[in-house]
């Protein structure tokens, strides 16, 4: 049986910019900090992974203390980045729930056709646990999404770029890691991957195009649809030579497959 996982941001949809960025300066205003994240800025950020760690460094900032009541304790500074964290998720279910983010090209088509072919499917992302079931549902539908197992937020103690959130997926679902392929858009999440030992197909989103994905099993532009928008290579070692969408067959392929050939 083949195992596929995917990351959330950037894979099931480009959420990053249309979906969390606004989220994020939405917190700041409701809390009254005197901080707005550009494009640019969060795109600096997305090097951290997670959004309370994100959030975090805020509190660098003597003005943004100040405005959250001057935390002084690590308990404190923990309770005020919950607080705005819990905010933020909230603004951005609601948007995902608006249709602001529709899914990628090829995402529901890839996910129902390997549930109904018998893969294990599951999503592992560092954002939090509803903000990742809201984009999946709103991807593939309630009635799939339910039938696929979610690893998202503080399950693991540390996020992407470490392998802890592959490593509790393949433990949990009892997975072959070499029957196991997982589908990243960034550099962090293919070096987390590649941590836990599984191959990694990566589809670039609007935040990662020029990042380095030595190692990755192939690189592509989106998974494709046949009858909409197709795929651009970017990367392919193994030469699969996917034409306008790729397919089961070709991810089957590819599970178990690191880089390039040898």
């Amino acid at each position: 049986m083949t195992a596929l996982i995917f990351d959330c941001d950037g894979v099931l949809g480009d959420t990053e910019r249309d979906g969390h960025l606004p989220a994020f300066n939405a917190t700041f205003e409701h809390f009254g900090l005197p901080v707005r994240w550009s494009v640019e800025d969060y795109g600096r950020l997305l090097k951290i992974g997670g959004g309370k760690e994100r959030l975090a460094t805020l509190l660098d900032d003597p003005d943004v203390v100040k405005a959250a009541g001057s935390p002084s304790t690590d308990d404190e500074r923990t309770q005020v980045v919950a607080a705005w964290h819990q905010y933020k998720t909230k603004a951005f279910t609601d948007l995902i729930a608006a249709g602001v983010v529709p899914p990628r090209p090829g995402v529901r088509r890839i996910i129902t056709e390997a549930l109904r072919e018998g893969w294990t499917v599951a999503v592992a992302s560092t954002s939090a646990g509803p903000s990742v079931r809201a984009v999946l549902t709103g991807a593939v539908g309630a009635d799939v999404a339910a039938r696929v197992p979610v690893f998202a937020g503080d399950v693991v103690p540390r996020k992407k770029p470490d392998p802890a959130v592959y490593e509790l997926a393949v433990h949990q679902l009892a997975l072959v890691r070499d029957h196991t392929l997982v589908i990243e858009d960034s550099s962090n999440g293919l070096l987390a991957a590649s941590g836990a030992g599984l191959s990694t197909v990566v589809t670039v989103s609007g935040y990662t195009r020029d990042e380095d994905f030595s190692g990755a099993a192939l690189v592509v532009s989106s998974l494709g649809d046949p009858e909409g928008e197709q795929l651009e290579v970017l990367a392919d070692p193994w030469n699969i030579g996917p034409v306008s969408a790729l397919t089961l067959t070709e991810l089957a392929e590819l599970a178990g497959r690191k880089g390039g050939q040898t």
